[in-house]
């Protein structure tokens, strides 16, 4: 796999709780920087455990990543702004799946926020 996109900092990310609720205001975490120019990270939860993850994504007008894939099943919701892969352009309430593996490209021509969840199924 190809992993592009990882955030500077985790420690404000929540673990999956034990037990009750978790709660993280995403309004006070700065936006990241991850590996790949122009997509800005929120780590909102990364548990080591499950290898559960769930991002809030900031992808800058113009920015585009190279041909990549993930080891884990990578859900993509639109917030607003237009996304676009090598297939399709994305707009708000459109929502994306993709299995482990999936090749695939990531850009925006005008900007756009997007919630990503991966999440690792074993096969059945």
């Amino acid at each position: 796999m190809t992993e592009i996109f990882n955030a500077s900092d985790l420690s404000k990310a929540l673990d999956l709780p034990a037990l009750g609720s978790a709660f993280l205001n995403a309004d006070n975490i700065p936006w990241q920087d991850s590996d790949e120019p122009g997509f800005l990270m929120k780590p909102l939860l990364q548990d080591e455990i499950s290898h559960m993850r769930t991002w809030l994504m900031k992808v800058e007008p113009g920015a585009f990543s190279k041909l990549h894939a993930h080891e884990e099943y990578e859900q993509v919701y639109v917030l607003s702004g237009s996304f676009y892969d090598q297939e399709h352009e994305y707009g708000p309430g459109d929502f994306i799946v993709r299995a482990p593996g999936a090749m695939h490209t990531a850009g925006s021509t005008d900007g756009a926020l997007v919630l990503l969840f991966y999440s690792v199924i074993k096969p059945r």
